[in-house]
């Protein structure tokens, strides 16, 4: 101590406090000081600047110095603050009085060399009482066990307990990373790689030997899809995880492309076509894999796993067993699909079909005797579809009951006008029919009451069902079938001659006209170079529907070449471009205005 301070010491030992409360502040400032010092937390004081005013012996034991020497030291630097970005501005605002506290986990090196966690906390104390100088209280508690049981927890958690690898969370976390990160580090490709995949066959297993062996199968394919992944052949180093199931999941991150993530999935192929020994069981099993390559920047985890998952179901589609890479048009058409398969029932409430109408000719007089109904969708985004486009989906989703029901009602009317504006020779109308309207609804109930609604005689109506749908009846179908027979409406098998062809039942159904696919048509095109054995075929089909007392329409008739070799035959009538194209319903009028004569 100087002169100069014993003076001052001496001053102000003799200098009376007014009413006490300097003693009162020494003795709280002492005591204070006496916890700081035997506190075992490490705690450091520090000003606005983020400097060390004091230290006490636990900070210095943690950072392995002497208190004394840590004064005026930076304390970011003494505790990593500065190592990440976000915590370092967090720590600058409350340094700076716009926050009122920073806690925060780091991970320290220990004079003694090992590591240790801490949580950190940066908070404002009251300022000093005679200098009223502003400081901050900084304070670091070793978690190191409790950090430990909560990466032990975590690791449970995030791990699935039978193959021992990352379970879906823990990839979906790690992929939303990977994407944040390629997105903004100019040092990778930007790009990520996904091999989605599960077992083919593995359900099998289960149900047979049991899930002991099924869990032992999952291990052991665990660990040869790690193998592949920690390959120097395919660039190693991937995360392989089991999403559930059979489900596997090997991420690429920093992908090079599509040639990295196919050696990757033909490595996997490979690896699991291998037999595999569990206890004395000796099992095959492969797989089908969906191969994702995509830019990180705009992509989704959510979208890139749709796109996997639709990937993976196309190699399943395909064959099984092999890898299939993600198809932009593939997928374009899928989603168009599935657009249209969704917005179906829909549809026939907003008024978005119509129908079409077809003659069918007499090839003897070249008359038209009656009109097959086509419905069209003017889709407000897709267009004018035809029924290729939509009917299939229909029948999946069941909107073709619905929809049938329509198209039936609507021709009824249509026929019905037809009739009263030329009752002397009416026009038959042709509705096709699904083998699902008969099974979900009451298709002779409903025939039946769209007759006597629209007042159309029964015999002006005919019901053409595909050969598939009709040969084999039993039961429902065919009672249905007979009683619209019965009724007087006349039943037509559409197609004839592209399904079983078990020509037996033909006696034995209520049916009235055959509809000779357009295919053995199409055999008469060539009138130098003829096929004799379509023009045979044709001719004995005839025959034989003749003896039992069908009439026979042809489809897809285009030339008046074929038109005159199905009349010599013995074909009844016609339909095709030869005649017309499918027309609205004015055209049709116009025809029958016109004395029903067509094209031919």
């Amino acid at each position: 101590m100087t002169e100069r301070d014993e003076t001052t010491k001496e001053s102000a030992e003799a200098r009376p406090a007014p009413s006490g409360r300097c003693d009162d502040t020494a003795a709280s400032l002492g005591d204070y000081r006496a916890t700081f010092h035997a506190a075992r937390v490490a705690m450091a004081v520090l000003n606005r600047d983020g400097l060390v005013l004091a230290a006490n012996p636990a900070f210095g034991e943690l950072v392995g110095a002497d208190p004394a020497e840590l004064v005026a030291a930076t304390a970011s630097d003494l505790t990593d603050l500065g190592a990440d970005p976000r915590v370092w501005t967090a720590y600058r605002e409350v340094l700076c009085g716009r926050s009122d506290r920073l806690r925060c986990t780091r991970r320290l090196k220990h004079p003694e060399g090992h590591s240790v966690w801490v949580e950190v906390t940066v908070e404002p104390l009251t300022p000093e009482p005679l200098s009223g100088e502003e400081r901050m209280l900084l304070s670091v508690a070793d978690i190191s066990d409790r950090h430990d049981l909560l990466a032990r927890l975590r690791h449970l958690q995030m791990h699935d307990p039978v193959t021992r690898l990352p379970n879906r969370a823990l990839f979906f976390e790690r992929l939303s990373s990977a994407l944040e990160t390629a997105s903004f580090e100019p040092s990778g490709t930007g790009r990520i790689g996904l091999c989605y995949l599960d077992l083919d066959g593995f359900k099998a297993v289960n149900d047979t030997l049991g899930h002991r062996v099924g869990d032992r199968l999952l291990s052991a394919v665990a660990q040869r899809l790690t193998r592949c992944a920690e390959s120097p052949a395919v660039r190693g180093g991937h995360l392989v995880a089991r999403l559930g199931g059979d489900e596997f999941a090997l991420l690429v991150e920093d992908s090079t492309g599509t040639d990295q993530l196919a050696e990757l999935a033909q490595c996997v192929l490979d690896a699991l076509q291998r037999p595999f020994d569990l206890a004395g069981q000796r099992l095959s099993v492969s797989a089908s894999i969906g191969v994702v390559e995509r830019a990180a920047t705009g992509t989704t985890a959510t979208g890139l796993m749709q796109a996997a998952d639709t990937t993976l179901y196309w190699a399943k589609e395909d064959g099984k067993a092999r890898w299939t890479l993600f198809d932009p048009e593939r997928n374009a058409h899928r989603m168009t699909r599935q657009a249209l398969s969704s917005t179906l029932r829909p549809a026939v409430d907003r008024g978005e079909f119509t129908l079409e109408y077809q003659p069918l000719v007499g090839l003897g007089d070249g008359r038209a005797q009656g009109v097959e109904a086509l419905v069209r969708w003017r889709h407000p985004q897709f267009g004018t579809l035809s029924p290729n486009r939509f009917i299939a989906l229909a029948e999946e989703n069941g909107a073709i009951v619905e929809l049938g029901r329509w198209v039936l009602e609507r021709a009824c009317h249509q026929a019905r006008a037809w009739q009263l504006a030329h009752p002397a020779e009416p026009l038959f109308v042709s509705v096709n029919v699904a083998v699902r309207q008969v099974w979900d609804s009451d298709l002779v109930a409903d025939v039946a009451g769209i007759l006597a609604e629209t007042g159309l005689p029964p015999e002006l109506l005919q019901l053409e069902l595909t050969e598939s749908a009709v040969m084999g009846s039993a039961g429902r179908p065919l009672q249905a079938l007979q009683a619209l027979s019965d009724m007087g409406v006349r039943i037509a098998i559409d197609d004839f001659g592209t399904g079983y062809s078990n020509l037996a039942y033909l006696s034995r159904l209520p049916v009235s006209v055959l509809k000779l696919d357009g295919s053995f048509v199409r055999g008469f095109r060539s009138q130098e170079h003829p096929n004799p054995a379509d023009e045979m075929i044709v001719e004995a089909l005839v025959a034989l529907a003749h003896r039992l007392g069908l009439t026979v329409t042809a489809e897809c008739v285009e030339s008046a070449e074929q038109a005159e070799r199905l009349r010599r035959i013995g074909c009844d009538t016609g339909q095709g471009w030869l005649y017309s194209r499918p027309v609205a319903p004015d055209r049709v009028a116009a025809l029958l205005d016109a004395g029903r004569h067509t094209g031919a």
